[in-house]
Formats: C-alpha cells, structure tokens, sequence
C-alpha cells in the first residue's frame, strides 16, 4: 500500500478512514526522519490492509502540526476515526514502530 502525502487541504479527510492511520510528522533537513522512510514504507507495505501510514511536511503545511502540537520531528500520531490514540516521538527501530502500531490498532 502507498504511503500518503497529508497536506492541511486533506489531513481531516485523510485520519476519518475506517482503518486506523499512522501520521508521520517530518521534514526534509530531518536526518532522523529520513532514517524512519524506508521503515516505514516497509510498514507501509506489509501492513497496508490493517493501517494507513501517511506522511506530512511540516514546512511545506505548518497548520495541522500546530494544532497538534507537534515540538519535535519525527512524530507519529496515530488516529482511529479522527480520534487521537497515541503519539511517539523520535525515530526509532522497525519492532518498536510495530509494537507501537500493533497495541493501537
């Protein structure tokens, strides 16, 4: 499953899926988030029927991150029906991402 790109236009829509959705906070001079991509996408694609990973740039669509209060990058919310489940901060290991996503979904 592809990985989407949120921006503040679609970010509302996007998190109202009936599968929970993981949003990948981040920008492109994150070197920590860069090194989350590729795990990711990788989540992305083994677990694409269970969840949705979605990405947003938080310089190109400052918006959504202030409302949510985003501080650091990388950031991941998880939301189910547009409610808010869980958050983690900081790039990390696959297991900890699949433990994080598997107790949130």
């Amino acid at each position: 499953m592809a990985i989407i790109n949120t921006t503040d236009e679609n970010f509302a829509e996007t998190i109202k899926s009936d599968k929970p959705v993981l949003v990948d906070f981040w920008a492109s001079w994150c070197a920590p988030c860069k090194m989350i991509a590729p795990i990711l996408e990788e989540i992305s694609n083994e677990l694409g029927d269970k969840i949705t990973i979605a990405k947003h740039n938080i310089d190109d669509f400052p918006s959504v991150p202030v409302k949510y209060n985003i501080r650091g990058i990388p950031t991941m919310l998880i939301f189910s029906k547009s409610e808010l489940k869980d958050t983690k901060v900081g790039a990390t290991t696959k297991s900890n991402l699949l433990e994080f996503i598997n107790k949130n979904i």
